[in-house]
């Protein structure tokens, strides 16, 4: 796979929720670690997705935002 993207993290999907258009995935980056992503149902259905699989989370956003507790 090769994409312009730089923030690619691979992992491994950890769950699976199915919702009626759009499907959870919550992916193990690292022990302990998880990233959760939303994409459609078909999308999902398309990619093979399902538990144990290895894939990449790629991120790409023109902002972050960055929150503290007071």
């Amino acid at each position: 796979m090769k994409i312009s993207a730089r923030n690619q993290l691979k992992g491994k999907v950890k769950k699976i929720t199915e919702g009626s258009v759009n499907t959870e995935v919550i992916i193990e980056l690292a022990p302990g670690v998880e990233i959760a992503a939303m994409i459609t149902k078909t999308s999902a259905e398309d990619l093979g997705i399902k538990p144990g699989k290895e894939v990449y989370a790629v991120i790409k956003a023109s902002n972050v935002m960055i929150g503290v507790d007071h």
